[in-house]
């Protein structure tokens, strides 16, 4: 069929966050346990350079870095921006600057927030120190801040250091979160909108003649802009699929179910959907199925079996 007239493009606010679990080695465990104690260690490397924060690794030569030293609470601004509108999660509520700090003693700089009332009251060269978080955990955010400081320097060296702590932190757990509007674009926002209507549409290529689903706009074999609508499905075969054990947070679908690859009717590759409606155990590859719809039909909640007999391999075995 020929492509319809371009809808309104559509938008829509998205947010991707997932919490990041890592363990920790002597050095970094070190590094954050120093902090909940008020204390900032670096590393010295075999030249005898103070890299803060430390590394296990020599960054120029690979070598394995082991040598502990404490550093001053103060220290000099290298470079900066300011950051006027600042987003949930960040250091401070109010605007900051984000600076570059090399504290007294260290050789390399530390990245964090710079407490100051305005950009015209920040510099590079200016002198500032640390502000603590009054409950510390063993995390950067132990570090509330810094703030400017005219004082002093705490110390004028670095102090060699044992690194060893009462109760050392040896695991993180760090909050992963990405904000943005997503914008899909002339050929998805058709997509979708076919979707409300219980429908699935893809584009063709004008030069291969492959179906893509869902469309992108373009072919990303051929380099060429797709235009040509055409509906797909709404029946499919499973090309291939997986069976998964654990449960998401947030899904509620009883574990283990399958997600699986399914080449629609009449489209040029394979795209994800849960299959429904059998055991786990019965999906396999050529397994005939047809969507079944979400309440507010905005998408096929999953796939279940329609009754065909399975696809024979060679009509989707170029859809693996």
């Amino acid at each position: 069929m020929n492509a319809a007239p371009t809808p309104d493009t559509l938008r829509a606010p998205f947010v991707v966050e997932f919490p990041f679990t890592r363990s920790l080695g002597p050095v970094q465990s070190a590094f954050l346990t120093g902090l909940r104690e008020r204390t900032v260690l670096g590393v010295r490397t075999g030249d005898g350079r103070v890299l803060v924060p430390p590394v296990e690794y020599d960054p120029e030569t690979a070598a394995e870095l082991r040598e502990l030293v404490e550093v001053g609470a103060t220290g000099t601004v290298t470079t900066w921006a300011w950051n006027p509108d600042p987003r949930p999660g960040q250091p401070l509520s109010t605007p900051f600057a984000w600076v570059l700090v090399r504290l007294d003693g260290a050789d390399t700089a530390l990245l964090h927030a710079l407490d100051a009332p305005g950009p015209e009251a920040v510099r590079t060269g200016m002198r500032v120190r640390l502000r603590w978080a009054a409950e510390r955990t063993g995390a950067i955010t132990d570090i509330a801040c810094f703030e400017p400081y005219e004082g002093e320097p705490a110390t004028t060296g670095a102090r060699d250091h044992a690194g060893t702590f009462d109760d050392p932190v040896t695991g993180i757990v760090t909050p992963a979160r990405l904000d943005y509007t997503y914008t899909p674009g002339r050929a998805q926002t058709g997509y979708l909108q076919a979707l409300a209507d219980n429908r699935t549409v893809g584009e063709r290529c004008p030069s291969c003649a492959k179906v893509y689903v869902p469309p992108r706009g373009a072919c990303p074999t051929c380099g060429v802009a797709t235009a040509e609508q055409v509906e797909v499905g709404p029946r499919g075969t499973v090309t291939t699929f997986c069976i998964v054990n654990i449960k998401a947070k947030n899904l509620d679908i009883e574990v283990p179910y399958v997600y699986a690859h399914i080449a629609l009717d009449g489209a040029g590759l394979a795209l994800h959907g849960r299959i429904g409606g059998i055991p786990y155990d019965q999906v396999r590859m050529g397994l005939r199925v047809e969507p079944v719809w979400s309440d507010d039909s905005r998408y096929p909640d999953h796939y279940r079996p329609c009754g065909e007999p399975d696809a024979d391999y060679d009509t989707y075995k170029e859809l693996l």
